[in-house]
Protein backbone atom coordinates (compact mmCIF):
# COMPACT_ATOMS: atom_id res chain seq x y z
CA UNK A 1 0.00 0.00 0.00
CA UNK A 2 1.69 3.41 -1.31
CA UNK A 3 1.47 6.68 1.29
CA UNK A 4 0.40 9.59 0.50
CA UNK A 5 3.03 12.36 0.71
CA UNK A 6 1.68 15.65 -0.46
CA UNK A 7 4.53 17.69 1.09
CA UNK A 8 6.81 15.33 -0.72
CA UNK A 9 5.43 15.07 -4.01
CA UNK A 10 5.87 18.01 -6.30
CA UNK A 11 2.72 17.73 -8.08
CA UNK A 12 0.42 16.79 -5.10
CA UNK A 13 1.77 20.07 -3.23
CA UNK A 14 0.91 22.18 -5.94
CA UNK A 15 -2.90 20.91 -6.42
CA UNK A 16 -3.19 21.12 -2.94
CA UNK A 17 -2.28 25.02 -3.24
CA UNK A 18 -4.47 25.31 -6.25
CA UNK A 19 -7.26 23.58 -4.60
CA UNK A 20 -7.19 25.49 -1.40
CA UNK A 21 -6.40 28.88 -3.55
CA UNK A 22 -10.11 27.97 -5.22
CA UNK A 23 -11.94 26.82 -2.07
CA UNK A 24 -10.72 30.20 -0.48
CA UNK A 25 -11.78 32.31 -3.70
CA UNK A 26 -15.05 30.92 -3.60
CA UNK A 27 -15.98 31.63 0.09
CA UNK A 28 -14.65 35.23 -0.66
CA UNK A 29 -16.99 35.42 -3.72
CA UNK A 30 -20.13 34.03 -2.19
CA UNK A 31 -19.73 36.02 1.16
CA UNK A 32 -19.14 39.43 -1.02
CA UNK A 33 -22.79 38.18 -3.17
CA UNK A 34 -24.16 36.52 0.11
CA UNK A 35 -23.99 40.16 2.24
CA UNK A 36 -26.11 42.11 -0.30
CA UNK A 37 -29.20 39.87 -0.61
CA UNK A 38 -28.76 38.83 3.24
CA UNK A 39 -29.48 42.10 3.66
CA UNK A 40 -32.38 42.56 1.08
CA UNK A 41 -34.21 39.77 2.64
CA UNK A 42 -33.58 41.18 6.36
CA UNK A 43 -35.06 44.26 5.31
CA UNK A 44 -37.61 43.22 3.13
CA UNK A 45 -38.51 40.87 6.71
CA UNK A 46 -38.83 44.25 8.74
CA UNK A 47 -40.61 45.97 5.95
CA UNK A 48 -43.42 43.58 6.27
CA UNK A 49 -43.73 43.27 9.94
CA UNK A 50 -43.68 47.22 9.82
CA UNK A 51 -46.18 47.71 7.17
CA UNK A 52 -48.04 45.16 9.07
CA UNK A 53 -47.82 46.90 12.60
CA UNK A 54 -48.40 50.61 10.83
CA UNK A 55 -51.34 52.74 12.17
CA UNK A 56 -51.02 55.58 12.39
CA UNK A 57 -48.75 58.56 10.26
CA UNK A 58 -47.47 58.01 7.09
CA UNK A 59 -44.30 59.80 7.63
CA UNK A 60 -43.87 57.88 10.40
CA UNK A 61 -43.89 54.65 9.59
CA UNK A 62 -41.36 56.03 6.49
CA UNK A 63 -39.11 57.11 9.17
CA UNK A 64 -39.50 53.99 11.02
CA UNK A 65 -38.54 51.95 7.69
CA UNK A 66 -35.51 54.33 7.00
CA UNK A 67 -33.85 54.13 9.95
CA UNK A 68 -34.05 50.29 9.83
CA UNK A 69 -32.55 50.36 6.47
CA UNK A 70 -30.00 52.24 8.15
CA UNK A 71 -29.59 49.70 10.70
CA UNK A 72 -28.50 47.43 7.59
CA UNK A 73 -26.33 49.56 5.83
CA UNK A 74 -29.27 49.66 3.05
CA UNK A 75 -28.30 52.66 0.60
CA UNK A 76 -32.24 53.55 0.57
CA UNK A 77 -33.14 57.33 0.65
CA UNK A 78 -35.96 58.38 3.03
CA UNK A 79 -37.79 59.99 -0.10
CA UNK A 80 -37.02 56.63 -2.30
CA UNK A 81 -38.94 54.79 0.27
CA UNK A 82 -43.38 55.28 -0.98
CA UNK A 83 -46.19 54.56 1.14
CA UNK A 84 -49.48 54.04 0.10
CA UNK A 85 -52.16 54.02 3.10
CA UNK A 86 -55.59 52.77 1.62
CA UNK A 87 -58.48 51.83 3.93
CA UNK A 88 -57.61 48.43 5.12
CA UNK A 89 -54.10 48.31 3.29
CA UNK A 90 -50.86 50.08 3.58
CA UNK A 91 -48.53 49.19 0.62
CA UNK A 92 -44.95 49.95 1.00
CA UNK A 93 -42.25 50.07 -2.41
CA UNK A 94 -38.46 50.86 -2.60
CA UNK A 95 -35.57 50.08 -4.68
CA UNK A 96 -31.93 50.26 -4.71
CA UNK A 97 -29.00 48.93 -6.32
CA UNK A 98 -25.58 47.35 -5.06
CA UNK A 99 -22.36 46.55 -6.63
CA UNK A 100 -20.01 44.00 -5.74
CA UNK A 101 -16.73 44.11 -6.38
CA UNK A 102 -14.33 40.90 -6.64
CA UNK A 103 -10.78 42.14 -6.79
CA UNK A 104 -11.28 45.03 -8.85
CA UNK A 105 -11.64 42.21 -11.61
CA UNK A 106 -15.26 41.75 -11.84
CA UNK A 107 -18.52 44.41 -11.09
CA UNK A 108 -21.72 43.44 -10.64
CA UNK A 109 -24.91 45.31 -10.18
CA UNK A 110 -27.60 44.17 -8.27
CA UNK A 111 -30.42 45.50 -8.12
CA UNK A 112 -33.65 45.00 -5.48
CA UNK A 113 -37.09 45.80 -5.11
CA UNK A 114 -39.37 45.70 -2.24
CA UNK A 115 -42.99 46.23 -3.12
CA UNK A 116 -44.83 44.51 0.04
CA UNK A 117 -48.98 44.87 1.13
CA UNK A 118 -50.29 43.81 4.42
Amino acid sequence: MKKLRVLDNEEGYVKLIFVTAVIVFCVYAGAKFGIPYYKYSAFKSDVKEIARISIGDINKTRTEIFQRAQELKVPVEEKDIVIDKREHTVRVRTSWSETVDLLGVYQKTLDFDIDEEE
